[in-house]
């Protein structure tokens, strides 16, 4: 049977194939669909490949006339891209256009192959006429290498097209890239300007406690007497709102133009709240070693918020954190101290912490007293903070400072007592009080009488049973006996003692003084920071919970289990137990506790605090003892998994009165129950007092839970779990925040002092 012939209509485009039919709708959409895509980006690439697939889909039957009719390539070549996207070097090229008018044409395949869609006489000629006196050999040796030039032009056009595709997709990543790169630069940008609107947004207490450091400049640098200074800072204090807004954009002037608007500025108030200056050796954040940091930072804002001045005294150590520390610069004035005998020159540095103004002493002559690595722990302690205790006190009176209360901590600063009333209440100081804090009466500072006349006092005056000799070792002075000694109020930092268990259990030697003293004794919980401790915003927790949705709890547990490789499972009672310190009784009462509650399926978790390396080799030689895949042990503290122990456990033991870790709050906080390792009287018999009350945060606690040993508590908890959660709940709803009972019984012990 004859082929049928390809058929050209008119317009060059009759093609009657069916199989080309499809083959060309086919190319046809997929160049549209490449076209489609390519409009997403404007490069040249898009009129490339719609030039290319367009004219590859047409231009093989296409039937042009002499003065119509050109070759693919130079339509190609008349595309302007080699610039921007080079191309592989290929036939397009302007050498290959010649002019062309096709006749009859067979599609031919590969290898000049047929595809059986034409036959008969047809001729491609590329550049000549047809000529008629051709033999039909001639004619078909022309057709085959025609065919087998179109294919290679068909080829080497695909390669190009999928050259311009890949590099439009490169294009296109690029353009990805680049807004990726431009979004995370804009939020970089925006968190920067959040952080400066934050470090240079003041609140009243800022801009109060930075005016208060201005007007100590003016004084030291004589710019005014300390009369005006003193009216200048009552201004301030009873004017804290209004002298916020009033000098909120003026505080970068010069103190001349400052001296200025505080003159007018000046008039009659009514004083609200308490002066009061913390002599001090830490401060959060900027110099932090146990609990005491926290405690003035914490302490401090909170008596602000109740409308208090504060104001805080620190050595100038060389390793201070001065992130937070807001407007820090170096006073243009020197000032003296008396040491040895001698009077030395101190710089003074100031700054804002968290609105509390605060107040740095560098010694000039003795200036490796505060440069070294370490806070504490040096054979020189005494000299080197008797020096700033004496220094701070010449500082305020230098300053014309007249404080209500100067508030000194532990036995660093305690010498401040004697040398107060001894030296300095003359001194324009006759108003103000001395309270003492203890965090602890471990550590108490036994010296040589004579090393008190470093700092002007005198040891024969001093060393005598009822002052500052030691309780044990007649012929030598405690340091922290003088703080209780010659202090108005004694505050004492505990969460689960009374006043007669501290004097009876933990004085360590100075139960004497504490008993002659007890009028001056007030026990106080310690500082708590709610914020930081929050399972309901707490970061460091798989799931947040809170007292009203406890879902969370469940999951910290199962976590906790699954990281310390524990059967994991919510219904397990499980005990934490985070160690400041611990004695070798304490070890063996935990050897035979947690041997039977293990027996009954209950799992332990231990974590030191890394505070002591004696506590890391107790805890390493109590897990090679016991052996027991219910417990695992933790030697070094981690902050975050010490929040999923606290998150997780049901229990936590509390295996001392030590308050540096505050155990028995946290673990209230996270919904577990506080159970104290001893017993509140163990260490003095049964001492019950009677007379002498404890906080309320001791008394939740002991009514609460009612001070029973850990095998009861688990007991209870496997018994009754329904009671026992709905007691957890209600203590988690306490405010035991430093802003509560703490900052109260501050307040009162001010108002005691003041009126006597």
């Amino acid at each position: 049977m004859r082929e049928r012939p390809l058929n050209f209509a008119t317009d060059g485009y009759g093609w009657r194939s069916k199989q080309f039919k499809r083959s060309r709708r086919w190319t046809f959409s997929t160049s549209c669909a490449v076209l489609e895509q390519s409009r997403k980006i404007s490069t040249p690439i898009i009129a490339t490949i719609h030039y290319l697939s367009l004219t590859l889909c047409f231009s093989v039957g296409s039937s042009y006339s002499n003065n119509k009719g050109t070759m693919i390539t130079e339509m190609l070549s008349s595309v302007s891209i080699g610039k921007a996207y080079p191309l592989p070097r290929s036939s397009f090229s302007p050498a290959y256009a010649k002019p062309f008018r096709p006749s009859f044409i067979s599609c031919l395949g590969k290898n000049a192959e047929s595809n059986g869609s034409s036959s008969g006489p047809s001729q491609l000629e590329l550049g000549n006429q047809i000529s008629d006196e051709n033999t039909p050999q001639m004619r078909s040796g022309k057709l085959e290498g025609k065919g087998t030039g179109i294919w290679q032009l068909f080829r080497e056009a695909q390669g190009n097209i999928l050259y311009l595709n890949r590099q439009r997709i490169m294009a296109m990543e690029e353009l990805d890239r680049v807004k990726s790169e431009k979004s995370s630069l804009l939020d970089r940008i925006e968190q920067l300007e959040r952080t400066k609107l934050i470090n240079t947004r003041k609140d009243k207490f800022s801009i109060s406690a930075e005016l208060l450091l201005r007007i100590d400049s003016m004084l030291l640098t004589s710019l005014i007497e300390s009369k005006e200074a003193s009216e200048y800072r009552r201004l301030v204090m009873d004017s804290k709102v209004s002298i916020a807004d009033y000098f909120s954009e003026i505080m970068h002037k010069q103190d001349t133009e400052l001296l200025v608007e505080l003159r007018h500025f000046l008039g009659n108030s009514r004083k609200s709240g308490y002066h009061i200056i913390h002599i001090c050796t830490e401060m959060a954040p900027v110099v932090s070693v146990g609990s005491l940091a926290v405690y003035v930072t914490g302490l401090s804002r909170a008596l602000q918020r109740k409308g208090n001045l504060v104001e805080v005294i620190l050595p100038k150590y060389a390793s201070l954190n001065l992130n937070e520390v807001h407007g820090f610069r170096e006073v243009e004035a020197e000032f003296h101290s008396c040491f040895n005998g001698q009077l030395h020159g101190n710089r003074i540095w100031t700054g804002v912490v968290y609105g509390i103004g605060v107040t740095f002493i560098e010694p000039l002559n003795y200036s490796s007293f505060f440069s070294r690595e370490n806070i504490y722990g040096y054979s020189n302690d005494f000299e080197r903070f008797t020096y700033f205790s004496r220094a701070s006190l010449d500082y305020i009176v230098k300053a014309g400072k007249q404080p209500d209360v100067l508030h000194i901590h532990n036995w660093e600063t305690s010498i401040v007592g004697p040398l107060f009333w001894d030296v300095f209440v003359n001194q324009g100081l006759e108003g103000t009080r001395i309270l003492l804090t203890c965090q602890s009466f471990e550590s108490q500072c036994i010296e040589q009488p004579e090393k008190l006349a470093l700092c002007g006092l005198d040891s024969h005056e001093l060393h005598r049973s009822d002052r500052l000799q030691d309780n044990n070792k007649s012929h030598l002075v405690n340091v922290l006996k003088a703080g209780v000694v010659y202090s108005n109020k004694v505050i004492i930092m505990s969460s689960m003692q009374t006043k007669g268990q501290v004097i009876h259990a933990t004085s360590h030697g100075l139960e004497p003084t504490l008993s002659i003293h007890k009028d001056k004794l007030v026990v106080a919980p310690p500082v708590f920071d709610s914020s930081a401790w929050d399972p309901s915003v707490d970061k460091f927790l798989p799931q947040n919970y809170s007292a009203d949705n406890m879902k969370g709890k469940s999951v910290c547990k199962v976590s906790l289990q699954q990281h310390l490789g524990l059967l994991e499972k919510a219904s397990i009672i499980l005990v934490g137990c985070i160690f400041p310190d611990i004695s070798d009784i304490e070890l063996e009462k935990l050897k035979n506790i947690i041997g039977t509650a293990s027996r009954r399926g209950v799992q332990f978790v231990f974590m030191g605090s890394g505070q002591t390396r004696g506590l890391n080799t107790a805890l390493e030689y109590f897990e090679e003892e016991l052996k027991d895949e219910n417990m695992r042990f933790l030697n070094k503290y981690d902050e975050a998994l010490a929040h999923l122990v606290f998150a997780g456990s049901d229990i936590m033991l509390c295996p001392s009165f030590d308050d540096t870790l505050q155990v028995p709050l946290k673990a209230m906080r996270y919904g577990a129950m506080p159970i104290l390792l001893n017993f509140p009287y163990s260490k003095f018999g049964h001492f019950v007092d009677h007379d002498l009350e404890g906080t309320e945060l001791s008394r939740f606690i002991e009514d609460t839970f009612h001070n029973m040993p850990l095998n009861q508590a688990i007991a209870e908890l496997k018994n009754n779990r329904s009671k026992w959660d709905k007691k957890m709940v209600d203590a988690m709803t306490k405010d035991f925040s430093c802003d509560a009972e703490c900052c109260d019984i501050h307040i009162s012990a001010y108002t005691a002092i003041k009126n006597l």
